[in-house]
């Protein structure tokens, strides 16, 4: 890509597929990609401190060494405790949302009050944020009405789920590894119709609280099309907040059609 983006040299290598191929290659190798990794991890292209982002705002060279959608990337801000006024700025560009500098100022407060409390702010945590501030509010394409899960030692973990799909009622079932697994599969089949390119990139659990009831976050990111997303759902049944993620994912990304 040195030789391609800096050089102008062509090398007959298909660029806008490298982050995708290897996206693929990881799934089928079981091989997670190693957040550090040029070009195709986890952290290129990801950006955070204040100072950081307010550089990439004057030229994006400041700490990119190509366009991200060079290599079928998309630039990623991330919110959290160390975000500045930039990076809400930038965030909010990139979600295609328009805010003066008073309700930049609302929604930048309380990003840090979640980011103080030790959230991570997802991309659908800001959306839902900038709605509130910007009185903008967009009816979920897809709700959930109610989902059954049947698991045990002796059978195969099953899900099945009533959505609603753009005003549709969509019912499906899925199997899957555990009871997380076998309720996102059943998702995913009911918004096939819309959505059946979404890929779940990354799932993560936290412990927030201790003890058998414990609450946990669960925090995923999804992808379409090179657009990455990130969202999460916060509950004391796991399955539940995994539910509560993945449909906050996907009306993002349904949304941002």
């Amino acid at each position: 890509m040195s030789l391609e983006w800096l050089y102008k040299y062509d090398t007959g290598i298909k660029h806008e597929m490298i982050y995708r191929t290897s996206r693929l290659v990881s799934r089928l190798t079981g091989i997670p990609v190693s957040p550090n990794k040029p070009l195709v991890g986890g952290n290129a292209f990801t950006h955070e401190a204040g100072i950081h982002v307010h550089g990439l705002l004057a030229d994006k060279a400041t700490y990119e060494p190509m366009s991200p959608e060079y290599i079928g990337r998309q630039r990623q801000i991330v919110l959290g405790k160390h975000a500045g006024r930039s990076s809400v700025t930038l965030a909010l560009k990139e979600m295609g949302l328009a805010a003066d500098d008073t309700q930049i100022e609302e929604i930048f407060n309380r990003v840090k009050q979640m980011g103080d409390q030790g959230k991570h702010v997802t991309d659908a945590d800001l959306q839902t944020i900038a709605e509130n501030v910007l009185d903008i509010y967009k009816e979920p394409l897809v709700k959930l009405e109610e989902f059954t899960i049947v698991s045990g030692n002796r059978v195969t973990p099953t899900a099945s789920i009533k959505l609603n799909v753009k005003d549709k009622d969509i019912v499906q079932a899925g199997i899957g590894n555990g009871p997380v697994d076998a309720v996102i599969n059943a998702i995913r089949r009911a918004v096939s119709s819309c959505a059946e390119d979404i890929i779940l990139e990354e799932y993560h659990v936290d412990s927030i609280t201790g003890g058998t009831d414990a609450l946990v976050e669960v925090r995923v990111k999804l992808s379409k099309d090179g657009k990455v997303v990130t969202a999460s759902g916060a509950r004391t049944d796991i399955i539940m907040a995994s539910v509560e993620a993945v449909m906050n994912g996907m009306n993002r990304l349904i949304r941002a059609e």
